[in-house]
């Protein structure tokens, strides 16, 4: 027979807040890693370094995953623009 301890953490409540802008995509994929992977102090240093490894590389697909959205989300905002007669205001939203 074998017994299992399971241990739980309880976070609290973070707020994080930006001033005159909204949040970066690396800002977001920060905050997404931290609620995605969390590596115990207590594991072995070679786990530790492979779990290191692996949230390092879901932090980067998400950044890209933000920025790709970012694109694809303005692209269509131009076209809306642009289909609306406003090709003014797409010119500038293609421009940021």
């Amino acid at each position: 027979m074998f017994s299992v301890e399971v241990k739980a953490n309880v976070n609290g409540v973070n707020v994080h807040t930006t001033e005159n802008r909204g949040f970066t995509p690396e800002e977001i994929a920060a905050r997404a890693v931290e609620k995605i992977v969390s590596i115990s102090d207590e594991v072995d240093p070679m786990v530790k370094a492979q779990a290191e490894a692996f949230k390092s590389k879901v932090y980067h697909v998400i950044v890209l995953a933000c920025k790709d959205a970012i694109n694809s989300d303005r692209t269509t905002m131009c076209n809306l623009f642009s289909q609306q007669g406003h090709k003014d205001m797409a010119d500038i939203l293609r421009s940021l």
